[in-house]
């Protein structure tokens, strides 16, 4: 059973364990979004006409890939809204793509309580010093 468990449980555990565990998830974490940095992502419009590429380190846009028929068959409202579409769709995959990196990190969910699971611990310390 893992320290958090036993916080979330309101039963007294090793806090130096549960630091360990924390700082255990943090280096898993830093180690996903620096591989989420490493990725291109790509989005584009419904018609498939506009194709934007973003980076996976905060969606910054990377590249904007317009097919020539569209520009002759849409004014400058209808392209500007097919790149915002592309670009959407883009950090979306983003999105998506962190949501897979971060699935398997195996941090336990808050307690549906909403309560904090380290409370009764930190009373107990200000109570007995």
């Amino acid at each position: 059973m893992t320290e958090i468990n036993a916080f979330a449980e309101g039963r007294e555990g090793d806090v130096t364990k549960l630091l360990r565990e924390v700082n255990g998830w943090t280096d898993a974490l830093n180690r996903t979004l620096e591989e989420l940095a490493q990725e291109r992502l790509e989005g584009m419009d419904g018609t498939g006409a506009v194709r934007a590429r973003v980076s996976g380190a905060g969606g910054r846009l990377l590249g904007l890939t317009i097919d020539p028929r569209t520009m002759r068959n849409l004014d400058h409202v209808e392209l500007a809204q097919a790149v915002m579409e592309a670009v959407t769709a883009a950090r979306a995959a983003m999105g998506d793509r962190l949501t897979e990196f971060t699935t398997g990190l195996g941090v336990p969910a808050a307690p549906e309580s909403g309560a904090d699971p380290l409370a009764p611990h930190v009373q107990r310390v200000l109570r007995e010093g």
